[in-house]
């Protein structure tokens, strides 16, 4: 189970639903990654690793491309036209609260870098919308309740 955050191609007046169901129909198109985010890859990486430090590259020929930094699990991927950061529910409290702050970090490198719209599916809004509180309070619950079940 992770935390995720989708990066989309919002136009005016479209719903998130809308957008969500659009992204949803072209993952299902197992298409190489379009030059643009090929580029946007290429600028994103030195600002992650300034962000991140030591982090692991993993890139199949046009079809993806895979960064993961192991001390927190923060995971950017690049898969056809999709792009996505994982983490997942291992934080709790300010740990919760200093990685989220990263992903939202990595997260405006990417907008800036891709000129797509970073959305919260936990918050149903778009991540700049989404009161950074609300998002350490969720991760911080998930990974005490995780953390109950399972041990750890």
């Amino acid at each position: 189970m992770s935390y995720d955050i989708y990066f989309l191609n919002r136009r005016d007046g479209q719903s998130w639903d809308e957008v969500l169901e659009a992204m949803e129909d072209a993952a299902e198109d197992n298409e190489p990654i379009p030059t643009h985010l090929l580029e946007a890859w290429d600028r994103i990486m030195p600002q992650a690793r300034a962000l991140l430090g030591e982090v692991e590259i993993t890139q199949y020929e046009q079809e993806s491309r895979d960064l993961s930094h192991s001390g927190t699990g923060i995971d950017l991927s690049v898969f056809s036209d999709e792009v996505t950061i994982t983490v997942p529910y291992w934080h709790a409290g300010d740990d919760a609260a200093v990685v989220l702050g990263q992903v939202s970090t990595l997260a405006a490198i990417v907008e800036k870098e891709t000129g797509l719209t970073a959305y919260d599916p936990q918050t149903e809004r778009a991540l700049a919308e989404a009161p950074p509180e609300g998002s350490v309070g969720l991760m911080s619950r998930i990974t005490e309740d995780l953390r109950s079940r399972y041990g750890g």
